[in-house]
């Protein structure tokens, strides 16, 4: 499956999610979860690919069900263990986590159908790891996730790429959540880190506390600043608006009517929606009109989409 396929699937289902009343956890298994899985490949009518309650044996208790089983030559490859949209999900990792140990399976996968947390054994053979190195909102998927998504899709399933790219997700996604945290509440251990390489005197409470909003400031405006140079350095790499020939004032208007400028900020507005929109859709779509009252982007010459 092509990958703008792949992705226009997802955020169809991802916008199921934000229209559609679910309540039950077998409306969510339905309307949602079975359907993700149908987007990865998964043929949903093959009892011997795709297992609904597969039984496990945990212990003295035989036959526990797990929700889903994905086989793959033979084996239960993914485990999947799903809820209702209205459940949280963090309860309910340690139930995945005794059913991973007691399978060949790889990978789990815990989803109330918004949510979906990927599981493997990074720390120890066998044994699921406590934390996911993979959580997708299916309702706001980053533009990163989408390949990693993908190598789950039957037709590029590797469990060895998956298992080696598996590591980095998880240490960069707690990377990102630790500079998060930081930026929006800087800690007093990180100020002190960062007092360590700009302030010479003595890290007493009251100097970290004194630097504490000057390093959140810092750190913000440092983020707005390189934002702001790679949006610049795309406006000046991107396309020239005449490559697109776009529909100008002059195509437009009565000769005899005032003439209308187009300004630099107007034209500016139009290439940053060029920038936006690249990955998304031809350039060719995209024009402008200008008239004497407001400035018009258009998508395929309509004005209304």
């Amino acid at each position: 499956m092509e990958m703008d396929t792949f992705k226009e699937l997802l955020k169809q289902l991802g916008k199921r999610v934000e229209e559609d009343s679910i309540g039950t956890e077998e409306a969510t298994k339905t309307s949602l979860i079975t359907p993700f899985f149908a987007t990865l490949g998964c043929d949903l009518f093959n009892p011997t690919e795709f297992v609904p309650k597969f039984s496990v044996d945990v212990g003295i208790k035989k036959g526990e069900k797990v929700n889903y089983a994905i086989i793959l030559e033979s084996k239960p490859t993914i485990l999947i263990e799903a809820k209702s949209i209205n459940e949280v999900l963090t309860k309910h990792a340690s139930q995945l986590f005794r059913y991973f140990g007691t399978t060949e399976s790889k990978f789990g996968i815990l989803t109330n159908g918004q949510e979906y947390k990927f599981f493997t054994d990074l720390d120890e053979p066998n044994k699921m790891d406590l934390a996911p190195f993979l959580t997708v909102d299916i309702t706001k998927i980053k533009d990163t996730q989408f390949p990693e998504l993908a190598k789950f899709h039957k037709e590029n399933f590797d469990v060895d790429k998956i298992t080696s790219s598996a590591a980095e997700l998880k240490y960069l996604s707690r990377l990102k959540d630790y500079l998060s945290s930081e930026i929006d509440n800087p800690s007093d251990e990180f100020v002190k880190f960062i007092l360590g390489e700009i302030y010479d005197g003595m890290k007493t409470k009251q100097i970290t506390d004194k630097f504490k909003p000057i390093i959140k400031k810092g750190l913000n405006q440092f983020i707005s600043e390189k934002v702001n140079d790679k949006l610049s350095a795309a406006l000046k790499s991107s396309v020239s608006i005449e490559d697109n020939e776009p529909i100008s004032a002059s195509d437009t208007t009565d000769p005899d009517e005032p003439e209308i400028v187009t300004t630099p900020e107007e034209l500016e507005s139009y290439t940053i929606c060029k920038v936006i929109l690249k990955d998304t859709i031809p350039l060719d779509r995209l024009f402008y009109r200008d008239n004497r009252s407001y400035f018009n982007i258009l998508l395929d010459d309509n004005i209304w989409i």
